[in-house]
């Protein structure tokens, strides 16, 4: 390893979010992977469960002063909820200047931490070393709503589809393939923790109704949103290109996105600006893949920034 390469390592690598956090990983020029911590794949080689991934490194089972004691200089936390602050704690006492990133929705509401969606949140950076990653469907809402935010006549309504990889692997009706087969399941129809999110990052009241549909990758938030004045859909359009155009990983369509042409892929596309006779209400289509923009890639922006290298070292942009 040469001196300036960055150690990382990850907790809770066995879900869907920590394999694509390792792909991306070993392909980076400036990050190198220590360790990678998950009870259930204890000693088994990481390259036999992530493609993508060469080396010799095995999957550790590692508690939180276990992970403390690794020295990595940056700590990837993808625990389920409420199950960050163990590690948080050990390795704050081990070794204060480690960069954390936490997955999970634990620290999205404490201020002490930088809530990384940079294309909204950038110039909030302050260099802080304790980084909170948006969840998918946050990120979705936000960047539909943001560009008409001052605008809004009403809370706007966002009903959300994904696929089941967002239920993680803990078995579930949610992530269960038969049940799901023909199916679509709605959940948390009130008070999800996304929508209590975008609301208070955004600072507007937000709705939310999410679902989960059989396909595996890749969520789709169509977004009603009223207006307090007229507009038409060209200046609609307008204040979402003038928002993202500077955007690699926010693509601005005409189309509304089909989520099947996102998944797979590192960027967000929205589309859709469907325009009201009235010229009030517009619906705005947002599609992002769930572990890449919606968690791993947004992820490796915010490492990337914190590390001091360009935010889009390692993440494959598409045009």
């Amino acid at each position: 390893m040469t001196s300036s390469r960055k150690t990382l390592g990850i907790v809770g690598a066995r879900g869907h979010t920590g394999a694509e956090l390792i792909r991306l990983v070993a392909a980076h020029p400036a990050l190198e992977l220590r360790f990678v911590s998950s009870r259930e794949l204890d000693g088994q080689r990481v390259a036999d469960h992530v493609e993508g991934y060469a080396g010799e490194l095995r999957y550790a089972s590692l508690d939180a002063d276990a992970v403390a004691a690794q020295g990595a200089d940056v700590v990837v936390l993808a625990l389920p909820n409420g199950k960050a602050a163990p590690y948080v704690e050990a390795i704050d006492k081990a070794k204060p200047d480690t960069l954390i990133l936490d997955l999970s929705a634990d620290y999205r509401f404490d201020s002490t931490w930088y809530y990384g969606l940079p294309e909204l949140t950038r110039e909030k950076w302050r260099g802080e070393k304790k980084i909170s990653n948006p969840g998918c469907y946050a990120t979705a809402i936000q960047l539909s709503i943001a560009p008409l935010k001052d605008l809004l006549a009403a809370p706007p309504v966002c009903f959300g589809v994904s696929g089941y990889s967002g239920a993680g692997t803990t078995p579930s009706d949610k992530n269960n393939p038969e049940k799901l087969r023909d199916n679509l399941m709605p959940y948390s129809l009130t008070g999800h923790t996304h929508e209590k999110e975008a609301s208070r990052h955004l600072g507007v009241p937000v709705e939310f109704m999410p679902h989960v549909a059989p396909h595996f990758r890749g969520l789709t938030v169509t977004t009603n949103l009223y207006l307090a004045r007229k507009m038409t859909r060209e200046e609609v359009m307008q204040r979402f290109h003038h928002a993202y155009d500077a955007e690699p990983l926010v693509h601005v369509v005409d189309e509304a996105p089909w989520v099947s042409a996102v998944a797979g892929k590192h960027h967000v596309d929205i589309g859709g600006f469907a325009v009201s006779a009235d010229g009030k209400r517009v619906v705005v289509v947002a599609t992002l893949d769930n572990l890449l923009k919606g968690a791993a890639t947004q992820a490796l922006q915010n490492i990337n920034r914190a590390i001091g290298v360009d935010e889009l070292t390692a993440i494959p942009t598409t045009p």
